[in-house]
């Protein structure tokens, strides 16, 4: 999955889920559009099936500071890589 699948993905998540229109990669989701810990978790849940696996608690922990879009997106790129790594 390259980065700009991962970006498209995430931004239809944002706008079916979340019902946030257009967000900027780096708004702060937390303070600009008032995405919530509950958010958060459907979040990762979302993450889990774009990866076809569930996260780990240490990878659910690293997921705690992730207050961008572009940040979201390193995040799963990271995932995936290891993911691929491991296969």
């Amino acid at each position: 999955m390259t980065r700009d699948e991962i970006t498209a993905h995430i931004l239809q998540i944002f706008r079916k889920e979340f019902e946030i229109e257009n967000p900027g990669l780096d708004d702060d989701l937390r303070e600009e559009h008032e995405f919530d810990s509950i958010d958060a978790v459907e979040l990762l849940l979302q993450i889990e099936k774009m990866l076809g696996s569930e996260l780990t608690q240490e990878e659910k922990k690293q997921a705690m500071d992730i207050r961008t879009i572009n940040q979201v997106c390193d995040y799963i790129e990271g995932l995936a890589r290891i993911r691929q790594n491991v296969s």
